[in-house]
Order: C-alpha cells, then sequence, then structure tokens
C-alpha cells in the first residue's frame, strides 16, 4: 500500500501480516463482506480526506462519510450548527465503510493516529470544542479490544518516548448511533480548497 500505510505497531502489524500470507483464510471467508470504522480527530473535512487518499482506489476504503456520533440521546440526528453549540454532545466524526480482506480495523487505527495529535484535549489544531475532540468509537467489544491495545502500542511507541500523553476517548457506540452530516459536508476538500485542511491533518510518522 505504501509508506504511509505501513504499520508500525505489533497489532497492526501482525492483522497485516495475516492478510499477506493467507493464515486468515478462514475469518475471511466467514467475515462480513464489508466492515465500519468510526472514529473523530477534529474537523470532519481533514479526517474524511486521509482516509480517501490513503485507502482508496481499491486499497479497502469502499466509502467514508462525515457526521457526528458520540452524542446525547436527546440530540439525536443533529444538525452541523447543533453540533458547533457543543450542546449536543457530539463529536465531528469519519465513518469509513472498509474490506476486511484489504485492510484491517488494526491498521486503520494506527492510521487515525498517525494523520492527527492525539495529544490535543477536546481541540485540533485551530479548532476548539468537544465537538472537535479525539475519540475512536468501536461498534463492538472486538473493535474495542483492538482499538484499546492499538492505542497502548502508539502511545509507548510513538509519544512517550517525547514524553506526550495520548487523550483519545475510546467508546463503544453502535453503527447505527453515526448521524450523517449534511451533503456539503461531504468529499468537502475534494470540491473546495485545500487551505481548509487542518494542519494536523498529515502524516505525523
Amino acid at each position: 500500500m505504501g509508506a504511509a500505510t505501513e504499520p508500525t505497531v505489533p497489532s497492526a502489524i501482525a492483522a497485516r501480516q495475516a492478510l499477506k500470507d493467507g493464515s486468515a483464510t478462514a475469518n475471511k471467508a466467514a467475515a462480513k463482506a464489508t466492515d465500519k470504522a468510526t472514529v473523530a480527530g477534529g474537523c470532519f473535512w481533514g479526517v474524511e480526506h486521509m482516509f480517501r487518499k490513503y485507502y482508496g482506489d481499491g486499497r479497502g476504503l469502499i466509502d467514508a462519510k462525515s457526521g457526528f456520533i458520540g452524542g446525547k440521546e436527546s440530540s439525536r440526528n443533529p444538525s452541523y450548527e447543533e453540533v458547533c453549540t457543543g450542546k449536543t454532545g457530539h463529536a465531528e466524526a469519519t465513518q469509513i465503510t472498509f474490506d476486511p480482506t484489504k485492510v484491517t480495523y488494526a491498521e486503520l487505527v494506527e492510521f487515525f493516529y498517525r494523520t492527527h495529535d492525539p495529544t490535543q484535549l477536546n481541540a485540533q489544531g485551530h479548532d476548539q470544542g468537544t465537538q472537535y475532540r479525539s475519540a475512536i468509537f468501536p461498534h463492538d467489544e472486538k473493535q474495542r479490544f483492538v482499538a484499546l491495545k492499538v492505542t497502548q502500542e502508539v502511545q509507548e511507541k510513538h509519544f512517550a518516548p517525547e514524553g506526550r500523553k495520548i487523550v483519545t476517548q475510546v467508546e463503544q457506540r453502535p453503527a447505527e448511533d453515526f448521524f450523517l452530516a449534511e451533503e456539503y459536508h461531504q468529499r468537502y476538500l475534494e470540491r473546495n480548497s485545500l487551505d481548509f485542511h487542518c494542519s494536523t491533518h498529515k502524516l505525523w510518522w
């Protein structure tokens, strides 16, 4: 896939190797045709753009959508304006639909950490507020286990040596708790100037 998506932590490396050497063939046969991963790392325009850029064109990504998750039960299907008030509790998020026979959840979680600053609390770049928090929203216990393990490994390899601490939240939510943002937010950076790209949405390693 290229250096930008090459895994560097044990869980992601092992998951990639299992796909390469065919040791997961039986699991592939029983696996869902597609799976979903939902993450929040600041402005959803940039997060969606990074996943499309590096996992599109047959590299595992089937689709990526900008939307909202992690909010109050009383604030279902909020508008962008409502989320921006900070009162609904939602995070701007990207939901990735992927082919688990081409890319693994562990790899996507590491890439998520690789492409934003998870040490910023309730902020990303110049964007401030809980809606810009760093968070992973696993959709079942298996994803939750992987997300926590990869988080620990990324912390130890990439942040602890620099004296920095990941503050990313890991909160299990069903995929259906993700609410699609308005159409004009989808593929925003493809259709508008990259000047709107958050400075932290880049390859950090």
